[in-house]
């Protein structure tokens, strides 16, 4: 009897192991899954709207690329404008942290803040035309970002990141706050402008003339509030 027991206690062993290493293998919850399936999405995104455009993109086209079904579309976003939005959100984050962080590592030289600052950002845009396309194309398109004022938003951020910019550069500037954010704001829209119709002319423009017409700017800003 005891040998019996010991045996079907061998016997049923095994399909135990077999379910743990089959929950081990697999690895994560569902709630880990269902991230990661989001982030498929969210880079099959980015890859089908920065190369096709997004009014040429389906959800099946997405999902295509994902490699996944549209039932796990719809688990993680409503509709395409959803997808497209944080899409938008996410490079743009990333497109700033990354000017940020290059103006905070540079020499405290104004002058070398504006090269390094300019220069990483438009070198940036360049290295990726999908990011480019999507945040100077057809993010300004999309009615969606706009009803739900992501574009506003989006431009008042890099309106503070100048303005933030403007204040490393000139720390003892004599001017008042409402002053400096006007200043930001047209920096800002002059930059933006210059970036669409870089990226609209699909790069025909080198980068040394597009880098040199904000240099330009920047450093007459300097000039003038260096002669205060």
């Amino acid at each position: 009897m005891t040998q019996e027991l010991l045996h079907t206690n061998g016997a049923l062993e095994k399909p135990i192991k077999k379910a743990t290493k089959e929950r081990q293998f697999k690895g994560m919850s569902l709630v880990e899954r269902k991230l990661a399936r989001r982030e498929k999405l969210i880079e099959a995104g980015i890859e089908t709207y920065g190369t096709h455009g997004f009014f040429s993109v389906t959800v099946k086209d997405v999902c295509n690329e994902a490699k996944l079904t549209e039932r796990y579309f719809y688990e993680s976003f409503k509709k395409s404008e959803e997808l497209f939005q944080t899409i938008f959100l996410q490079l743009i984050e990333s497109l700033q942290q990354n000017v940020m962080q290059a103006v905070m590592q540079a020499s405290s030289d104004p002058k070398k803040m504006i090269e390094v600052g300019l220069s990483t950002l438009f070198t940036l845009i360049k290295n990726d035309p999908r990011m480019a396309r999507i945040i100077y194309i057809d993010a300004m398109l999309v009615q969606e970002l706009h009803n739900h004022a992501t574009i506003h938003e989006t431009m008042s951020q890099f309106d503070r990141m100048i303005h933030t910019f403007v204040m490393l550069m000139m720390p003892h500037i004599d001017r008042s706050e409402q002053e400096i954010s006007l200043i930001a704001t047209g920096l800002n829209g002059y930059v933006t402008q210059v970036a669409i119709r870089w990226v609209t002319g699909g790069f025909k423009l080198s980068l040394e003339d597009v880098l040199m017409a904000c240099q330009t700017v920047f450093m007459s800003l300097l000039d003038t509030f260096s002669e205060k």
